[in-house]
């Protein structure tokens, strides 16, 4: 890896302990967007996860996050994808030795093939966004959580409402780098008083926490420059440092979010 001693020491975040116990080389391997662990690890902050619970980890991409919950809580984890197979994850379940605690599931968010009621919690990091926006779908995605269980959520998301054009620092190129805002990605970029009424108007939860991740926008840069640093990751996704420094929150930043299933 390039760069590894600089590589280590960005991923060595003291706001995540846990994370950062975790092997750089593994995690640049298997990322998918910002760090997804420093992600998982914050959801835990305000959402409990006890050994032997249910959880569902709806788009867990190359199955970090499921590794995470599973050896740092003690849980089962359902790991779905629809990008990455369920024989892809497998693997890396496998080589994690979590196998016996993690199933790998493919299943696209709008055909989930599990039982109403099965999961104790369930977990989103950096994807409830792309399916989740609409006015119905919390609706179909609750049933599968028990009464008393929670779901919660870190989405990229807004500081602000963007009023009139986008910024120009978001929506111009960086030297080779396109601009960071890009509508079919971004267009789902929310607030956390918007998720909070998405939410809470559906009447099916009770809405926790919803507030912006402290720091987001810094770590999101950290990240980065941390997988820039190590030679782009396996994603090779563009920059986002660029923006992400111009911007210095202003703007962009993480959305946590968790809510409660009421008990008949």
């Amino acid at each position: 890896m390039k760069n590894l001693a600089k590589v280590k020491r960005l991923l060595a975040n003291p706001v995540f302990p846990r994370a950062s116990k975790y092997d750089p080389a593994w995690i640049l391997a298997n990322e998918m967007g910002p760090n997804a662990l420093w992600l998982a690890e914050s959801l835990t902050e305000v959402m409990p996860l006890r050994p032997g619970m249910r959880v569902l980890d709806m788009g867990c991409g190359r199955a970090m996050t499921s590794v995470f919950f599973a050896r740092e809580f003690g849980v089962t984890v359902w790991a779905n994808d629809l990008w990455i197979t369920a024989t892809q994850n497998l693997a890396t379940l496998r080589e994690a030795r979590v196998d016996d605690r993690v199933f790998p599931i493919r299943a696209e968010a709008h055909a989930l093939p599990y039982a109403d009621g099965f999961f104790d919690a369930i977990v989103s990091l950096d994807s409830y966004h792309y399916y989740g926006t609409s006015d119905t779908y919390l609706a179909y995605f609750s049933k599968f959580l028990r009464q008393g269980g929670r779901i919660g959520i870190v989405v990229p998301g807004l500081v602000r409402d963007i009023k009139g054009n986008v910024p120009g620092h978001l929506a111009r190129p960086f030297g080779k780098s396109p601009p960071f805002w890009d509508p079919k990605e971004c267009g789902s970029f929310h607030t956390a008083p918007w998720w909070k009424r998405h939410w809470a108007a559906t009447g099916l939860v009770e809405v926790e926490s919803c507030a912006l991740m402290k720091d987001g926008w810094k770590h999101w840069l950290r990240w980065d420059e941390a997988r820039m640093a190590g030679g782009g990751g396996h994603s090779g996704f563009p920059t986002d440092a660029p923006a992400i420094r111009a911007d210095r929150g202003r703007y962009v930043g993480f959305v946590r979010m968790v809510a409660r299933k009421p008990l008949a």
